[in-house]
């Protein structure tokens, strides 16, 4: 399928949309690894950072796909905007999840892990 938003006739968005899951998925072992194995608190950094990553990665990959359902038929168009509207909803719940991340109040070994300010 062409589509506006191209690099060499290989469409742009695809390419993009592996950064935000990988990023995401390996925020997810982080947080695994310190929950189940380790008490470094560089995990939980980690995770924060890779979060974060995947959310500006997602964003990033939005822009591509917008342009690219704006040249689709009304018929594929409603899917695309379903697509769409289910992915910015995650984005948003990472966003909040990244915000309540960076609240989190001492933890037990008196580290506040903050990040961001």
């Amino acid at each position: 399928m062409r589509t506006p938003a191209n690099i060499a006739r290989h469409p742009i968005h695809p390419m993009l949309v592996a950064i935000p899951i990988g990023l995401w998925i390996f925020s997810l072992i982080c947080d695994l690894v310190y929950r189940f194995g380790s008490t470094n608190p560089n995990w939980q950094v980690v995770a924060w950072y890779t979060l974060v990553g995947g959310i500006l990665g997602a964003l990033v990959a939005a822009v591509p796909g917008f342009i690219d359902m704006l040249s689709l038929p009304w018929a594929t168009k409603r899917i695309a905007l379903i697509h769409m509207s289910i992915n910015l909803t995650v984005v948003a719940l990472y966003v909040v999840n990244a915000y309540i991340r960076n609240q989190v109040p001492e933890t037990t070994e008196g580290q506040r892990p903050r990040f961001g300010g």
